[in-house]
């Protein structure tokens, strides 16, 4: 890295060196427009990095690329250089047996009073006269699937995977991600003759070697001019000065005409003097933690999943996600490597925990006995789910033009504070570089 100057000034400062700043510094490239890319850790890629260790490779749990888009689509072949295209294999465990993803159009396998429930439950939903809208989540889903599936699945599922309950949360959010199936597709289900996969996310492209290839080759495309002297890892940002501008660093500051922040919406707010009512507004942001496993196994993997759905209380998990189904490459020979994602937002005491995970798996067939399980190791995400409860578009209905005021575009998963995909992270950077020359 250069020795920088006490004071420097930019066309456009961007916070965060993830996707979405990444993706924002090849659109400023392509543009000719002056920038400078801060990040706080020593590497770019935010939650999309992979780590090694023993020969295994662990991603931040599940990060897998659905691209819809052609154009983006290219531009991440290119990137990530050799790369699987994968067709999803996904299930549900519960009451003892595995059963089709998603399970609202899956019942089929499960014993017989339960599929009586979720079927019978469904049929009633979608023939009742009255459908009013739905208050918050829970109400959604008993609309949309029934008493049985909800009861069954979604709500204690959901409780686990959002750490709050579902009447906490809105019905808006889920709209292009909890798929809807048509009454045809869950009678099918019902006895084993759908035969077709349902959800946005039925095939993904992974990196040979995880998804931390995506943000390696994003850099490495960046002119190396441009990875000297606009790139600065492991820079601490202080404070944010609004008015003036102004990006106050731990050892400079930085004048800007734009800024683009990618990091965690909360964040940003903490660096910016705000107005009373903004700072009213921050407080009421909310999400969730997370607590996971990566582990690592001298087995094979015994079932050929890529993730597993686990709604039952007895399990500490809710997810488990094997990286080296995704590719081959992710363990050594022989081998196998999962990332098992924690319901507890509580911090664990993994002396205690890792025997109960262990048996888990092993009844879900993952592991042929705990003794396979070679090691494992707890990771957090702070940020992991935005909440979206019954505050969130009231505040952000604040927040968002408080930071137009100020010039601020913020954007990505946690930037623009939303749910979200690894392509859409892309298309966000580029849309705010957008932002940015709209307003020059």
């Amino acid at each position: 890295m250069p020795q920088d100057s006490p004071s420097q000034s930019t066309d456009v400062a961007i916070i965060g060196a993830g996707l979405t700043g990444l993706s924002a510094a090849h659109a400023l490239e392509a543009s000719g427009r002056d920038y400078r890319l801060l990040e706080r850790l020593p590497h770019v890629g935010g939650h999309a990095i992979t780590v090694e260790e023993g020969g295994y490779r662990f991603d931040r749990t599940g990060h897998l690329l659905h691209l819809r888009d052609p154009r983006m689509r290219a531009r991440v072949l290119d990137w990530i250089g050799p790369h699987v295209e994968v067709q999803r294999h996904s299930a549900v465990f519960s009451h003892g047996v595995y059963t089709r993803y998603p399970y609202q159009a899956n019942t089929f396998g499960l014993p017989p009073e339960v599929a009586n429930d979720c079927l019978l439950g469904f049929i009633q939903a979608h023939f009742r006269k009255d459908k009013p809208e739905p208050a918050n989540f829970e109400d959604f889903c008993r609309l949309h699937f029934g008493d049985g599936i909800s009861d069954h699945f979604m709500i204690p599922y959901n409780c686990r995977l959002w750490g709050v309950h579902p009447k906490e949360i809105t019905a808006e959010w889920c709209q292009r991600f909890v798929p809807l199936p048509r009454l045809e597709d869950v009678v099918a289900g019902a006895v084993g003759l759908n035969d077709r996969e349902l959800g946005y996310n039925t095939r993904f492209v992974y990196p040979e070697r995880g998804i931390g290839a995506l943000p390696q080759g994003m850099l490495e495309a960046l002119p190396a001019s441009s990875r000297e002297h606009r790139l600065s890892l492991g820079t601490q940002l202080l404070r944010i000065d609004g008015p003036g501008k102004r990006l106050v660093l731990s050892d400079r500051e930085l004048h800007y005409r734009h800024l683009i922040n990618t990091a965690p919406l909360d964040v940003l707010l903490s660096l910016l003097e705000l107005p009373s009512d903004v700072a009213a507004a921050a407080g009421q942001l909310r999400c969730t933690h997370l607590y996971y496993l990566d582990v690592a196994s001298s087995a094979p993997s015994g079932k050929p999943l890529h993730w597993v759905y686990v709604p039952e209380a007895r399990y500490p998990f809710y997810r488990v996600g094997c990286y080296s189904n995704f590719s081959a490459a992710m363990a050594p020979a022989g081998a196998s490597c999962l990332y098992v994602e924690l319901a507890s937002r509580e911090a664990p005491d993994l002396e205690s925990l890792l025997p109960e995970v262990a048996q888990g798996l092993v009844e879900l067939q993952l592991l042929p006995n705990t003794e396979a399980l070679a090691f494992a190791r707890l990771r957090r995400i702070d940020h992991a789910y935005v909440i979206f409860d019954h505050n969130y578009y009231a505040a952000l209905n604040v927040i968002r033009p408080y930071l137009a005021s100020q010039g601020i575009v913020s954007a990505g998963r946690y930037g623009d504070w939303n749910y979200s995909s690894m392509e859409d992270a892309l298309l966000f950077g580029e849309r705010a570089v957008s932002e940015c020359i709209e307003h020059t």
